[in-house]
């Protein structure tokens, strides 16, 4: 909880005066509950509100007509707020404790997205003003980063070049933890496989078809002998999206859906080249042909120690969120629907503090846990961080053990106890900001820091020449 005894930052006094805003906002989004590409309110919605404030605002960045860059100030440094917005297709739920979804298989916000694109808002806007009344120089930016959900967004965006003139990048997630991270996370490949044979009469004249199907399962054959020669931290993992249409004709379209995940970019490129292989050999034996469809690529997250620190720093002086009783009655609730067991093999698996185990909502400003790691899912954030040095803040805005993309929480981010979350990460987040503009020093420190993690490997786009964003569809990550 936060320490009244101290004298609080500029910075904090200035979210708490943009609290009621910031708060409608982020409900306003998770009412709207809208997939990746597909946020054209709630894209607009944060436009609005940034244009009154007083920021300049391009919008289809990417070539995503929800895709914006608001931008407010003059010369360097430039400092860059990432926000998020994209729901989960088949999570809707109401605010509450137990499973009531507002629209049966409708959309909602189960990664706490509409609590992250507010909270970094807040934070830009917050920094803004601090800038205004004392006549500082220097660039805020909040990008409206659409599709995360399906490693769209910000990927397209950094191929644009959106992000290259910026001096750092700042971001936050709903968690259960309230932490900094300092660990990575899986680049990743995903792309659907179409094989292209001949339709016969399955049962009459076989021998004169070549089926579509066969090349597909070959495939997957394939891959699963492929999985034995691969580093034992990469993962391949498919779904055949299309079979065949009745099992009496001979398949002439088939397709599989595939993901490749690796620590690093250059291990998911040479397994995506493996992988080609597979597919080329498998069409071989099948007489078949194929094409492929690219729908995404990431690059792992590239932490910098120098930014964590001074965001964790500012998180303990914010302290973690200081909930109502009420709040808090709501979090024990929802933390009975969940598995207890589920919530100490996470903690185990973290090297949590034993202070941890015995929480509902994590009360305490939690030291990185996760340096050396990898988390096993992916985020495009991975590409900003290896164009600028990038940290991302950790909040709680649900119990700890939830699991991710569940209806427990699409309830918290819906509920006071994540909004409550959200205005704290707003803090920590514009503090951060703050002092990259006040202490050349610690950015320069930042960006050396930058320069010898990332060495020769320079960010080049993982998007093949000429893709153009998957618009109408999406996919989970």
């Amino acid at each position: 909880m936060e320490d009244k005894s101290r004298s609080r930052d500029p910075l904090e006094i200035l979210v708490d005066g943009l609290a009621g805003d910031l708060w409608d906002l982020a409900l306003e989004i998770w009412r709207f509950a809208e997939v990746g590409l597909k946020e054209e309110k709630s894209a607009k919605a944060q436009i609005s509100y940034l244009s009154r404030k007083g920021f300049s605002v391009t919008i289809g960045t990417g070539g995503m007509p929800t895709a914006f860059v608001a931008e407010w100030g003059k010369g360097r440094p430039i400092i860059g707020f990432l926000g998020e917005y994209d729901a989960l297709a088949g999570l809707s739920q109401d605010a509450v404790a137990e499973r009531r979804p507002l629209a049966e298989g409708a959309p909602g916000h189960g990664c706490g997205h509409n609590l992250l694109g507010v909270g970094a808002l807040g934070a830009a806007l917050a920094l803004k003003t601090f800038m205004e009344e004392r006549r500082m120089g220097g660039t805020i930016r909040y990008y409206g980063c659409p599709a995360e959900e399906t490693l769209v967004g910000k990927v397209f965006m950094a191929r644009e070049g959106v992000f290259n003139d910026l001096d750092a990048a700042i971001t936050w997630h709903p968690g259960c933890i309230n932490t900094v991270q300092l660990g990575s996370s899986n680049g990743l490949n995903s792309a659907r496989f179409n094989f292209h044979g001949k339709t016969a009469h399955a049962a009459g004249d076989p021998h004169n078809g070549r089926s579509a199907l066969d090349a597909v399962e070959l495939m997957n054959i394939g891959a699963n002998y492929l999985r034995e020669h691969i580093i034992p931290d990469a993962r391949i993992h498919y779904v055949i999206t299309d079979g065949g249409g009745q099992p009496n004709v001979v398949p002439a379209r088939a397709q599989v859906w595939y993901y490749v995940r690796a620590p690093r970019r250059r291990q998911v490129e040479e397994i995506y080249a493996r992988l080609l292989d597979v597919a080329k050999g498998a069409a071989l034996m099948t007489g078949t042909t194929f094409d492929v469809e690219f729908l995404a690529g990431c690059y792992d997250v590239l932490p910098n120690e120098t930014l964590t620190f001074l965001a964790l720093d500012n998180f303990k002086k914010v302290g973690a969120p200081d909930w109502t009783t009420e709040e808090l009655e709501f979090a024990r609730r929802v933390s009975e629907t969940i598995d207890q067991g589920q919530k100490s093999e996470m903690l185990r698996n973290m090297n949590a503090p034993k202070e941890l185990y015995d929480q509902i909502m994590n009360t305490t400003v939690v030291d990185p846990l996760d340096k050396g790691k990898v988390m096993p899912g992916s985020t495009d954030v991975g590409d900003v961080s290896w164009i600028v040095p990038t940290v991302q803040v950790s909040v709680a805005t649900w119990p700890i053990g939830t699991p991710g993309h569940s209806w427990q929480i699409v309830a918290c981010s819906g509920h006071a106890l994540g909004l409550r979350g959200m205005l704290v990460a707003a803090k920590v987040m514009a503090m951060t900001g703050k002092d990259l503009l006040e202490n050349s020093s610690v950015l320069e420190k930042a960006k050396k820091e930058f320069s010898e993690r990332v060495g020769d490997e320079r960010y080049k786009s993982p998007l093949p020449d000429g893709l153009k964003p998957p618009l109408g569809q999406f996919n989970r990550h």
